[in-house]
């Protein structure tokens, strides 16, 4: 298991500091191998992702990640990015609202993700959904690679 990045935050802490960033992600490489295993799980093996000669004819100019690779990146890149509620006995990826992808990342890039929390609210006792604007920025490009709201349920005991 992955230590988070962030400090422990109790809720109050979490609802002090809606509407502010909370953190941005290590920068992390998609290289071609990675783009490949990605297709081979999902069977997504549309040219623009695995054969470099013909993405290179597209306006694309070369092989391209998935955008759910990109997305799916973002479960590691959280635990960097997420602060871990006091008490919290798991947290779960809830889903995500307005989820749009920008900007293609193409093979060799770097990306890490930026997080703002927009809200806290009480689902029952011991459960807080966590409402973030979560981006996906690519080295080197004025607009990210995605932009979502990414919804977190944090499950505390007792």
């Amino acid at each position: 298991m992955q230590v988070p990045k962030q400090p422990t935050l109790t809720l109050a802490d979490y609802q002090a500091r809606v509407g502010t960033e909370l953190g941005r992600s290590d920068w992390l490489t998609v290289d071609q191998g990675m783009i490949d295993r990605f297709a081979d799980l999902t069977g997504d093996h549309q040219f623009i992702h695995i054969d470099p000669v013909r993405a290179a004819a597209t306006p694309l100019g070369g092989t391209v990640a998935h955008g759910f690779l990109t997305l799916s990146l973002l479960g590691a890149m959280g635990m960097e990015m997420v602060p871990p509620l006091a008490g919290a006995a798991m947290i779960i990826n809830y889903g995500f609202d307005k989820l749009r992808f920008i900007t293609p990342v193409r093979s060799g890039g770097r990306i890490r993700g930026a997080l703002t929390l927009l809200g806290v609210e009480t689902k029952g006792p011991g459960q807080y959904l966590m409402r973030y604007a979560v981006t996906v920025e690519v080295e080197g490009a004025d607009r990210p690679a995605l932009a979502a709201e990414w919804l977190v349920m944090m499950v505390t005991v007792g």
